[in-house]
């Protein structure tokens, strides 16, 4: 299929899911501890790890390990990927109904 990256895949995949979506809302704020994300979550660290390495492989997150902190945060360059193709649908479909409008005001005036 046309226009189908496989990053672009990873990245709608691993925002599919409510709990990785409030990770990266947190993350949008600034950098954050992998225990500070579990924090609100009803779920093990493992699980939590697990949604991270999804955002990851996403491209949406990267982490980094000083001691034992692991620190995430948000890459938003990323994230405008996903914009960009939403955009490009966005205009694609505006265009769309300009020309059922167009054609549906000159079949009234056909009337």
């Amino acid at each position: 299929m046309p226009n189908q990256q496989p990053s672009l895949d990873l990245m709608f995949q691993a925002l599919a899911d409510p709990a990785r979506r409030g990770m990266v809302e947190r993350l949008s704020r600034g950098p954050a501890s992998v225990s500070e994300l579990a924090r609100p979550l009803d779920m093990s660290l493992p699980a939590v790890m697990q949604h991270l390495a999804m955002l990851e492989a996403g491209g949406i997150v990267t982490s980094e390990k000083v001691g034992r902190v692991r620190t995430c945060q948000i890459q938003p360059q990323a994230l405008s990927l996903a914009e960009q193709w939403i955009n490009q649908r966005r205009t694609q479909w505006a265009q769309r109904l300009d020309r059922l409008g167009d054609f549906l005001a000159a079949e009234g005036d056909d009337k």
